[in-house]
């Protein structure tokens, strides 16, 4: 085993420094219902992928406090009666059960805490306290265990061990109590408006929005926009507040120094065209149609007369988008492509024809773009467009974002990862007992594998996401011819506990790269990985390494990738001026 290598048996304490932590606080006017938790997870995702651990405080869905309280009260109980507290924050408890389940469906690993659990302890009126102390154990140990934490806004616990609440608008105090507790040095509020206006803008047109804003001036203008106990908690511990718009990342950031408003830039919906409407595809459309920032403007399928799943999708709608021609999907002038073709050259030709005409792409086939990143990106940048390709690689496990991170810190000597959801659900199944053929056909089900599977089986799909990452790390990528690769076929199975395990390391100039089923010991890192997980390990000069795992295959882990790379080109967008 070279040097390289041999770093990456080292332990995970020796290697993983500690992940930031950022918290974020969502009202109801961002969970107004249940429909609505996949968008917080999207947020929180965003977050996850540039590498931070995220703390979620959440409010009740809109009405949900006031509908509690009604029916308290429709009991006799007085505004005093100290149960009335905790039944009241059943509300905060059940969002914050529906954004960890969001967060879960994509892939990202979420526990909730209870207003009892987070050890969040408050002085005062039952209905008005003001939270003094936190006993952080318990969200310690959750954050070394989960990406996510999820915990409940508004209600807290008294010195005598009852359920108190922190008054209207508590959520914003309980998050930035926790962002002091844990240390930070600011907290997000991400709310339905895009900032702090001098006026309203709701009344006032031509009021203008801070871009940055003091303490004082947030308390005098803000309305209810952010608690005013808030606010002072926020001067009190010297913390910045960015109130954030969900929609498209304009924002207001509060601390101890403001700048004088200004114009607000008008929002514009960007066109999305999407090419390919299978599980990946499929799953990304059903998310767009009810985004209010975007204009699906059409869908490129191979036949549009085939039924397709887009969950709450009509039949009208969707046969208004779809085409089967990529120029006339192309002609429809959209600002940006997410293309989850299954096939290679397909997919390569649609990136390419996009690229040409300006045209931003996100794209989820890594067999498309590992042919010639180079050269994609060299046509991207000639026509003014951006290409992103996260969702070709980890599914929802963010391996592209951990090898930049990683080269952005100390050049890469190597790296070692379980690539393929299909294969790695497989031998988990079969080390069960399963049978190949019953094997194969669950992985199908479940929506990892595809009718035919064997790019997935002859480690072809994996060897593509290798040089996708060797590009990453070292700017160079591997021949495919030079890397050897392990079959799973009937014939000849691996051992129970085996994984697809690719690694690749730069020795003497050269890359040396391999898709192979290894057995016996391996890291816990992929030892311990369940079902269609994936996960990587990326070794630097300095010893030093970044490790991230997930939900490897899927709808809705690999759609979220996609989506979030396609926010990250509305982002862009979105600050471009008229």
């Amino acid at each position: 085993m070279s040097a390289q290598l041999a770093l990456l048996d080292r332990p995970a304490s020796a290697l993983a420094p500690s992940p930031e932590v950022v918290v974020m606080k969502f009202g109801s006017s961002v969970l107004v219902d249940p429909a609505d938790a996949p968008k917080v997870a999207s947020d929180i995702y965003a977050e996850v992928r540039r590498g931070r651990r995220v703390v979620a405080v959440v409010s009740a869905l809109a009405g949900e406090t006031d509908r509690l309280l009604g029916e308290a009260r429709a009991l006799g109980l007085a505004h005093d009666n100290s149960l009335l507290p905790a039944y009241v924050v059943q509300g905060e408890e059940r969002s914050s059960a529906l954004v960890a389940l969001a967060c879960d469906r994509v892939g990202l690993s979420a526990a909730t805490l209870s207003v009892r659990d987070l050890g969040l302890v408050a002085e005062g009126p039952r209905e008005h306290a003001r939270p003094v102390s936190l006993d952080r154990a318990a969200l310690d140990q959750a954050l070394l265990k989960h990406e996510v934490v999820v915990v409940p806004g508004f209600g807290a616990l008294s010195p005598a061990g009852d359920v108190v609440l922190l008054g209207r608008g508590g959520s914003d105090l309980t998050a930035l109590f926790l962002a002091a507790e844990l240390d930070l040095d600011s907290v997000q509020l991400v709310k339905d408006v895009d900032g702090l206006y001098d006026r309203d803008p709701n009344v006032h047109p031509d009021a203008r929005r801070y871009d940055q804003a003091s303490w004082a001036e947030a308390k005098a203008l803000g309305g209810g926009l952010v608690q005013p106990d808030a606010l002072d908690l926020a001067e009190a511990r010297r913390l910045k507040v960015e109130v954030r718009n969900y929609l498209d990342g304009h924002r207001t950031v509060v601390g101890p120094v403001g700048a004088p408003p200004k114009a607000a830039p008008p929002h514009r919906r960007l066109r999305v065209a999407v090419a390919g409407c299978g599980v990946v595809g499929g799953g990304a459309l059903a998310r767009l149609l009810v985004d209010p920032r975007l204009d699906v403007v059409g869908v490129l399928v191979r036949d549009p007369s085939k039924p397709r799943d887009v969950p709450g999708a009509s039949d009208a709608r969707l046969a208004s988008l779809l085409v089967s021609d990529p120029d006339a999907l192309l002609a429809r002038d959209p600002d940006i492509v997410l293309e989850a073709l299954s096939e290679a050259a397909a997919g390569h030709a649609v990136i390419r024809a996009a690229l040409s005409r300006g045209v931003d792409v996100a794209t989820a086939n890594k067999q498309a773009v590992s042919a010639d990143p180079a050269g994609l990106l060299a046509l991207a940048e000639a026509n003014g467009a951006r290409l992103l390709w996260s969702a070709s690689v980890g599914g929802g496990a963010p391996m592209v974002e951990a090898v930049r991170a990683a080269r952005a810190d100390a050049p890469v000597v190597a790296f070692e990862a379980v690539l393929n959801g299909t294969v790695n659900f497989m031998l988990a199944r079969l080390g069960e007992g399963a049978a190949f053929d019953q094997a194969l056909a669950e992985a199908r089900t479940a929506g990892f594998a595809e009718e035919d599977p064997s790019s997935d089986l002859e480690g072809l799909d994996a060897l593509a996401k290798v040089r996708l990452l060797a590009f990453e790390a070292f700017g160079l990528m591997p021949d495919e011819a030079d890397i050897p690769r392990d079959v799973l076929n009937p014939a000849a199975l691996p051992p129970a506990g085996a994984r697809q395990v690719c690694r690749c390391e730069l020795k003497d100039g050269k890359l040396v790269a391999a898709v192979r089923l290894v057995s016996g010991p391996l890291d816990p890192l992929f030892a311990e990985l369940k079902g269609e997980g994936n996960a990587l390990k990326v070794v630097s000069q300095d010893g030093s390494a970044v490790r991230r795992r997930g939900r490897g295959a899927g709808r809705w882990a690999t759609a979220e990738s996609l989506l979030a790379d396609l926010s990250d080109l509305a982002a862009a967008r979105f600050s471009k001026p008229v």
